[in-house]
């Protein structure tokens, strides 16, 4: 579901630095290249954003510029970084930290704890829930199964945030924070569940990126310990650091600039956790000389899917839509986004079922395959549907695939009969090839060439098996001398960095959780008002995250992507819903929506330093925002096939009135105006001559020659006298 689904699995480690910048781009390489200062990475979706950073620090500790224990790498999720490890380990650059953010600063505050505060650094409680709901109960606060969670949910927000239980009240509402309580009972849970904590002497996942904070803040010698050994960052996702986060990198950093960051306005989803992206569109203001780099080649999606990404930002308003990035495809065209309208919930589940069972009859694997929504709740349904249908699902993917009991299993009956050999493994005996070597140990715990019927826990333990299997004829097609005992190995390096295998399953998965994955084709449902955007998205800025994270959403999608809708809940309920606001100028018969351009959002390339010219923007389809190329399309600035508002019987005057000004020119009617400038004049229908001559085609020269004819035409007046005794011959016509 990554990038590198589609490449070799065992790809040949490069045998020099120079051959690992092989097979980049020219804005990639220049990212795997600048390894000096401050360096701002803006990678749209499907740019291939980790693979320029990986080869950055692998180039650089190939080339002997950087030393690989003194490189840290953070990054938001264990996938991400056990990725980032296992791509670091393929390009010979094994001994480099790759981490989320919590876990850099947890070993960091367990190995300097001792030496700060003195003891053992307080257990980690894995779960605050259940302590929230004590601090709830001592303050005499009930809360049910939902509340609890957001409550704890906001506490979370308000200590990434930094903000202590007194000030809480104060400060959600000065951020126009919607509370799920009275903010003052929050704020007293809140108090009560720190003093819980304390009195238990352990710390939350939070506390440990405080506490981390604390102690470099207050120790200098510690602080200096840990930047003499980590001298060079890289952050990947730096949209969505929080204000606690940022600080900790700072510290981390001092007052060097050895920085690279990594990320994507248009894809802050996570502000609800404290996430933001100013630091992100803030980074040139406080690192003026920064090199500042643009990815915009989208190697993962269609043109088709693309253009549809694009639209959808193309109307974006607020300051991440100010700095949003135009894709362009790399991929051949592909098929058309298909839009389903259903009667109600069942009949959508049921319609996206026959439409994922149609795929893969047709050769789409249904590990390729993932249907994506708002909120987790509307799960159900589509497992119902699946299950109806025969075809198999996973939910939320296979982040956890090792840890998973069949698998450990598995592993330790690999790894005992790798000990034993062949002939000494009654179960091996007479099987000389690893894979069926794996067969006939996974075979006595659950294996079979085929899978069971139905879904559930069984099934799900064989698609596990069953990853394993696949796994090892991969490992053996890589390398065909491999042993069994070569295969444990890497399945051990794969299970400490959390690259697992693909499970063969349907995944059914929140828009959240989708992202940083991919697939061949994703049905994105319940695309209506109220669901998308939800309903308690109230302001501008939380609309705008509703917006973000649709396009998350498509930009997920290599080349099919369905996106659905049903105009009821219920069958036989009113059918009063409509499709979300964010279609519209987008699906068929939807009405246009005039974009919101922004002069710094598009194309790719490199800033550097202070001051450094910017690239003229591209002229994009004033109805989707597509870029556009085509000579005449950028005359009309819209696409060919957008819809248009053209006044007939203006075109038609224009026509009439162009022809007889040829006649008295002795020319072709081009030489007047083109047919694509003529069409352009009628759509916009210009009221003074400055709206006239921003209309491509229609020159100073034209402008004085005939200006005065085709605004009193558009006025509805008609035209005066034309002196046409000038020369216009050597005009150049316009194509």
């Amino acid at each position: 579901m990554t990038a590198a689904t589609h490449s070799t699995l065992f790809p040949q480690v490069p045998d020099s630095a120079d051959a690992v910048l092989d097979g980049l781009d020219p804005e990639q390489r220049e990212v795997a290249t600048a390894l000096s200062g401050p360096v701002c990475v803006l990678a749209g979706a499907g740019t291939g954003k980790t693979r320029a950073i990986t080869h950055r620090i692998a180039y650089g500790v190939r080339s002997g510029l950087l030393q690989p224990s003194s490189v840290l790498a953070v990054t938001f999720t264990n996938r991400a970084a056990g990725e980032m490890r296992g791509r670091l380990r393929q390009l010979g650059a094994g001994g480099v930290q790759a981490r989320t953010f919590h876990s850099a600063a947890l070993r960091q505050l367990q190995y300097f704890w001792p030496k700060a505060v003195g003891g053992e650094l307080p257990r980690l409680l894995e779960r605050k829930v259940q302590v929230v709901a004590e601090a709830a109960a001592r303050c005499r606060i009930r809360l049910d199964r939902n509340e609890l969670r957001d409550v704890t949910a906001e506490i979370e927000w308000a200590k990434v945030t930094q903000t202590v239980p007194e000030d809480y009240p104060a400060v959600a509402a000065k951020t126009g924070r919607e509370a799920p309580r009275d903010p003052a009972e929050i704020a007293l849970v809140y108090g009560t569940y720190e003093q819980l904590k304390r009195e238990r002497g352990v710390i939350d996942f939070e506390d440990v990126l405080l506490l981390t904070v604390g102690v470099l803040q207050d120790r200098h010698d510690i602080a200096e310990t840990v930047r003499r050994q980590y001298q060079h960052f890289v952050v990947d996702e730096y949209q969505d650091v929080s204000p606690l986060q940022q600080r900790l990198l700072e510290l981390w950093l001092g007052d060097r600039e050895t920085l690279c960051v990594v990320g994507d306005a248009s894809q802050t989803i996570y502000s609800f956790t404290g996430a933001t992206p100013d630091h992100l569109l803030n980074f040139r203001v406080r690192h003026p000389h920064a090199t500042v780099v643009k990815l915009v080649r989208d190697y993962r999606s269609t043109p088709q899917v693309v253009h549809l990404a694009n639209g959808l930002l193309a109307q974006a308003r607020g300051r991440a839509a100010e700095h949003r990035l135009e894709l362009v495809s790399q991929r051949d065209r592909g098929p058309e986004p298909v839009y389903g309208e259903y009667a109600d919930e069942p009949a959508e589940a049921e319609g996206t079922a026959r439409r994922v069972r149609e795929l893969m009859d047709s050769g789409v694997p249904a590990s390729e395959i993932a249907i994506l929504y708002r909120v987790n709740a509307q799960s159900e349904i589509y497992e119902q549907a699946l299950a109806d249908v025969g075809v198999p699902y996973q939910l939320r993917g296979a982040e956890r695939f090792f840890e998973r009991p069949e698998v450990r299993e598995a592993g330790l009956l690999l790894r005992g009969a790798a000990r034993a050999g062949g002939h000494s493994d009654p179960q091996l005996a007479g099987v000389d090839d690893v894979p069926s070597q794996v067969r006939a140990v996974l075979g006595t715990r659950g294996w079979t060439p085929e899978p069971p019927a139905g879904s559930g826990a069984v099934r799900e333990r064989w698609e596990s098996l069953a990853a394993l299997v696949r796994l090892s004829e991969d490992f053996v097609r890589a390398r065909p001398a491999a042993t069994l005992a070569d295969l444990v190995a890497e399945l051990d390096e794969r299970a400490s960095a959390q690259h697992a295998p693909t499970v063969e399953g349907v995944t059914l998965a929140s828009l959240h959780a989708a992202k940083g994955l991919e697939w061949d084709a994703v049905f994105l449902v319940g695309l209506a008002e109220g669901m998308m955007p939800i309903t308690y998205a109230k302001t501008d800025e939380q609309v705008e995250e509703e917006r973000r994270l649709l396009y998350v959403g498509v930009t997920r999608a290599r080349a099919h992507l369905s996106l659905s809708w049903a105009l009821s809940r219920t069958p036989g309920g009113r059918p009063s819903r409509r499709p979300t606001r964010f279609l519209n100028g987008l699906r068929p018969g939807s009405a246009a929506v005039r974009p919101a351009f922004s002069a710094t959002a598009g194309q790719g390339g490199v800033e550097r330093g202070a001051g450094a010219r910017r690239r003229r923007g591209s002229a994009r389809c004033r109805v989707c925002g597509r870029t556009l190329t085509d000579a005449g399309e950028i005359k009309l600035m819209r696409c060919e096939d957008c819809p248009c508002e053209l006044d007939e019987a203006l075109h038609e005057r224009l026509r009439d009135w162009r022809a007889e000004q040829a006649r008295l020119l002795g020319q072709p009617a081009f030489c007047v105006f083109t047919d694509k400038t003529l069409l352009a004049i009628a759509e916009a229908v210009p009221g003074t001559e400055a709206e006239l001559a921003s209309i491509s085609g229609v020159g100073g020269r034209k402008l004085g020659k005939f200006g005065a004819d085709v605004l009193a035409l558009c006025a509805g007046e008609d035209p005066g006298s034309t002196d046409v005794s000038q020369d216009t011959s050597q005009e150049t016509p316009e194509k």
